[in-house]
């Protein structure tokens, strides 16, 4: 049995995309992945809207918590994924990680329209570059 690849997800606060990366891949690539997500300055709170976006398509992270990038600098991820640009500039450099790649999304908790659709958006577009990514990994 081949060992499951290992990735991070990081952002800022940890409290929307990488929470949403994370229980994205953890729900739809879990047998082939570890996944965890943590932020450069976590907000020490998961947006509402994030839980609610995954809970629209039947994932649940009710339970999830912002964390800090600190608590795995020491751990090896196969890749280390940033998905907002302040986390690529505070986190330029993983020294445990394969390889590094950087998602620029926007934060949909700001912008125009609903917050809601917004948030459902992100989710779609983390979900596609995910697949994507798992498909990468062999």
């Amino acid at each position: 049995m081949t060992a499951k690849k290992r990735i991070l997800f990081l952002c800022t606060g940890n409290a929307a995309r990488s929470q949403m990366a994370e229980g994205l891949a953890r729900a739809f690539h879990g047998e082939v992945v570890d996944v965890v997500s943590a932020g450069s300055r976590p907000a020490g709170w998961v947006h509402p809207l994030a839980i609610g976006a995954l809970a629209e398509i039947g994932i649940d992270i009710n339970d999830a918590k912002s964390k800090s990038a600190d608590e795995f600098l020491d751990q090896h991820f196969d890749v280390v994924v940033t998905v907002c640009d302040s986390a690529a500039q505070d986190c330029p450099l993983w020294p445990r990680a394969t390889r590094i790649e950087h998602w620029p999304i926007e934060d949909p908790t700001w912008g125009e329209g609903s917050g809601a659709a917004r948030f459902a958006a992100t989710r779609d577009d983390l979900k596609v570059r995910i697949e994507e990514l798992v498909a990468t990994l062999g």
